[in-house]
């Protein structure tokens, strides 16, 4: 069954959230902005360090406390601003509405829990009046529905006993257990082999397919942003600096930094000595430049680049990017 793109059902504006280090404020994400639809895949892309995954945690509230927090920005699920809720009213968000798949399934399933129990725990939320039998039913659907084999059998099982594919299947068992309107995939496939990572990318194309539900997947790796997302969003120190459809980022890619990544990744039509590699380090996030942060990078940096941070500019129908470069254009 086709997707369907919906209506928003995710709003995230000037999102602030820092980190208070020894080394000082620490701006992981710095200002992002986005709009999520229901059905829609958007891919966030970036190196280590840009602040991808600390996005994701900061839509479910999930950050390391207490160094971090929101400290200004808003995030609307469904028109419900999610930055003023109490952790007793994100508790019954999680899972119900906007879920999470981790990126290491070894460290997202507890050793001391079978499969079932740790299937079980999210599934009573969302349906606390059915006795046991009912919630191991459950519990057999959700491993039945991402494709787990024998899953009566692997109910009992404890994390140990199965492989790492299979463990990162029980934790997408566990994001969909409670129907959310909301999954975000935080590089689910970095710690698989490649033919079960394509698998497991169909898998989850599949489920969306089947639920109409919207996804955020996050990565490093364009070759999964062209299979799986509609939209992308290219992260660089704590900011977005370019966002989006996929077709129009890969066909005309606008800032320097999304052309140097995608100039990064190998092709096989091409016959070079040296692979591209980008030079140089981002900056570090306590102690970051007043203008353009991949200025020291850029080989097109001028003075202003160095001194003022560039403007968002339109390329294209939903299609931006910050580049002082573009303004001039």
């Amino acid at each position: 069954m086709p997707r369907q793109i919906g209506n928003v059902v995710l709003e995230v504006e000037d999102l602030h959230t820092h980190i208070f280090s020894r080394f000082g404020v620490v701006k992981a994400v710095d200002g992002v902005s986005f709009n999520l639809r229901q059905g829609e895949v958007l891919g966030i892309v970036g190196e280590s360090g840009s602040g991808k995954s600390i996005t994701a945690l900061s839509l479910l509230k999930l950050l390391p406390r207490p160094a971090a927090r929101i400290v200004s920005g808003s995030v609307r699920l469904e028109g419900e601003e999610l930055v003023t809720k109490s952790e007793e009213e994100m508790r019954h968000i999680r899972g119900r509405r906007i879920s999470m798949i981790l990126q290491d399934p070894q460290t997202s399933l507890n050793p001391v829990f079978t499969v079932g129990n740790q299937l079980i725990e999210g599934i009573r939320i969302q349906h606390p009046g059915d006795d046991k039998p009912s919630l191991i039913r459950r519990a057999v659907d959700a491993l039945k529905q991402v494709r787990v084999a024998a899953p009566d059998r692997r109910v009992s099982d404890y994390p140990h006993q199965i492989s790492g594919g299979m463990k990162q299947r029980v934790v997408g068992a566990i994001s969909i257990s409670c129907e959310p309107k909301i999954i975000i995939a935080d590089e689910p496939t970095t710690s698989l082999d490649v033919t079960i990572q394509a698998q497991y990318l169909r898998l989850l194309r599949e489920l969306q397919e089947e639920t109409n539900l919207a996804l955020i997947f996050i990565t490093h790796d364009f070759g999964i942003v062209a299979k799986m997302c509609d939209r992308v969003m290219v992260m660089y120190a704590g900011r977005a600096v370019e966002s989006g459809p996929v077709r129009d980022i890969f066909n005309n890619p606008s800032h320097p930094y999304t052309q140097a990544l995608l100039r990064s990744v190998p092709s096989m039509d091409d016959d070079i000595d040296r692979l591209y590699s980008i030079s140089g380090q981002p900056p570090a996030l306590w102690d970051l430049p007043p203008g353009c942060r991949f200025a020291a990078r850029c080989e097109h940096a001028d003075d202003r680049c160095r001194r003022d941070y560039p403007p968002q500019v339109s390329i294209s129908n939903d299609h931006t990017a910050s580049c002082w470069r573009l303004e001039s254009a």
